[in-house]
């Protein structure tokens, strides 16, 4: 398992993927807005979304945990 983490303190703008979706390394999850900006979250590596833990337009921390994947 592994936990996708924000890399910057913004707003989630988009969630890209759903629960039990298969992704590969490079996939973008979400999308991050940050001093209108966009930026995206991405995987780092081939697995499947066990758990989407952030909603769209919920302001996130760096560090803060978006998708979980196993």
């Amino acid at each position: 398992m592994a936990d996708v983490a924000a890399h910057i303190t913004g707003t989630v703008w988009k969630i890209e993927v759903k629960e039990g979706q298969r992704i590969s390394a490079g996939d973008t999850l979400v999308i991050l807005e940050s001093m209108k900006m966009e930026m995206p979250v991405e995987s780092t590596e081939d697995g499947v979304v066990k758990e989407i833990r952030c909603k769209e337009s919920q302001p996130v921390n760096e560090g803060d945990v978006l998708v979980v994947l196993g």
